[in-house]
């Protein structure tokens, strides 16, 4: 059955138009927040009129957008072409995601984003428009209108995709966004003066992400979210996608030379750096030949008698190293030194580098280094930097986990984060301490994997709720380089729900 409204299955019903009408080259396309009566959800639906081969193209397009999965883009439920006309059945229709949120136009009503926010908005949308890209499609409709910035720090668009689209309109429309985001207004539009960025670097980005010339313009998406994610540089120049190799030309001229007076910059009372070895200007070639003699003289006066005396130095060694060490095993009396008794019974020879002693049972293990470990992360630091304090000793400094929104569950992003330790080599283990200052928040000790090995490759030793100070012994001993302490639930904190681990030690198993 359809809606003799609309023209559209009667299982959606329209609640209220979300957008202006959007006239394209085939027809209008209007925008309604509407409800799946069959799957009790708000989705978005976009009517297309008319319907049949005027919005053949756009249907071929939303069901590519169909195929792919990522959070930065809406999803595609549902699309028809429809038969035309103004009857029943006389409208195509796109059902995509419906986002809940903020609008970014909204959001910059109240001023531009912060340089790291407006990095990571931008970023995580050109990330979802690299998949689309890597599949042949053309997204379209970037705007702030249609960016929504969704809880958790994820960025979702509506309305995928337009009517028409193409990569490189992507890409500069990316380029637009960031600048608005930047300073809260756009220089693209017509009669506006450019706006002031304050990051050389994110300037330079904008307008390599607006150029259509192939020499200077961005190739992909994908240098764009690559580029977005380096850290912030002080010079634009460095903003290239294949490093810049400079010529070698020679060392500087020997200050005092005619060549170094022809060379200003390396006056006799310049502090000279030789490693700067590199130049680009052919014109300092030249002028490291114009006084060979005058160099090899000073490197004479200078280097012989250095030669000289690392060979004086090099033969008073080897004399006392070889001759008197041999006069002195001649002239040795037997029996007027002790005599070295042969070694007892499973003790070491001397010489030999002793066996690692086991462990003292119940005794705290060395942690040879331990590591932030998120693997399901969005590329975001989660304060890796205060791993370390987890294992100076002093429960006084921790780590802890950034602040998420909307649930103690990472805000549904991640199923956990957590810190590695590393052993350095196997040890037999009884169990692990952990302390906290949030108690509540759940925890699980794993053993096994390493670096590189995914959640499942550890194995789940203990687990629990942590209190304060809980030791948290395994089953049975476990022999293992490297212990995950991975949080599996946050606490409220700050507006949101977060955790930390102030102190873990390791005990060893008899």
């Amino acid at each position: 059955m359809t809606s003799t409204t609309t023209g559209l299955p009667d299982r959606y019903r329209p609640l209220d138009q979300v957008a202006p009408d959007e006239q394209t080259p085939t027809g209008v396309i209007r925008s309604w927040r509407a409800r799946d009566r069959v799957l009790n959800r708000d989705v978005l639906l976009r009517v297309h009129t008319p319907g049949g081969p005027a919005a053949r193209e756009w249907i071929a397009r939303a069901l590519t957008a169909g195929g792919l999965a990522t959070p930065a883009l809406a999803m595609v439920y549902d699309a028809a072409e429809g038969t035309g006309g103004s009857g029943p059945g006389g409208a195509a229709y796109v059902v995509n995601e419906w986002i809940e949120g903020t609008r970014l136009s909204d959001r910059l009503a109240d001023g531009p984003l912060s340089e790291r926010d407006a990095r990571g908005v931008v970023r995580r949308l050109a990330e979802g428009v690299a998949e689309a890209h890597r599949v042949g499609l053309a997204v379209g409709g970037l705007t702030p209108e249609h960016v929504v910035l969704r809880s958790g720090g994820l960025v979702g668009l509506l309305s995928v995709p337009a009517a028409t689209g193409t990569v490189q309109g992507d890409i500069a429309a990316l380029g637009a966004l960031l600048e608005l985001c930047l300073t809260g207004a756009r220089s693209d539009l017509p009669g506006s003066p450019p706006p002031a960025i304050g990051s050389p670097d994110l300037a330079a980005l904008v307008r390599r992400a607006r150029s259509d010339d192939p020499a200077t313009g961005l190739s992909s998406a994908n240098t764009l979210v690559r580029l977005l994610a380096d850290r912030p540089r002080t010079n634009p120049q460095e903003l290239v996608e294949e490093p810049v190799r400079l010529r070698r030309q020679g060392l500087p001229p020997v200050p005092g030379s005619p060549a170094a007076a022809a060379r200003p910059e390396f006056a006799e009372d310049d502090d000279l750096d030789l490693g700067e070895t590199f130049s680009t200007d052919p014109a300092y070639a030249a002028a490291d030949t114009a006084a060979p003699t005058t160099a090899r003289r000073r490197l004479a006066v200078v280097g012989l008698p250095l030669l000289a005396l690392a060979l004086v130095v090099a033969i008073g060694w080897w004399f006392g190293s070889s001759v008197l060490s041999v006069a002195g095993n001649v002239d040795e009396i037997k029996g007027s030194t002790p005599s070295v008794s042969a070694p007892a019974a499973g003790a070491p020879a001397a010489g030999s580098s002793a066996a690692p002693s086991a462990p003292v049972p119940g005794a705290t293990l060395p942690v040879a280094g331990a590591a932030i470990y998120n693997p399901f992360g969005d590329g975001e630091p989660e304060n890796d930097n205060d791993i370390p304090a987890t294992v100076d000793g002093n429960p006084a400094t921790g780590w802890s986990t950034v602040t998420y929104r909307g649930s103690a569950a990472f805000g549904n992003l991640k199923p956990g984060v957590g810190v590695l330790l590393d052993l350095g080599a196997d040890q037999p283990l009884a169990g692990v301490t952990v302390q906290t200052s949030t108690p509540g928040a759940t925890v699980e000790i794993r053993t096994g994997g390493g670096p590189t090995a995914g959640p499942d490759a550890f194995t789940v030793s203990a687990s629990g709720p942590l209190t304060g100070r809980d030791d948290l012994a395994f089953t049975t001993p476990v022999t293992t380089r490297y212990v995950l302490v991975w949080l599996t639930g946050l606490v409220p904190a700050d507006g949101g729900f977060s955790a930390d681990i102030t102190e873990v030690s390791v005990t060893a198993a008899g």
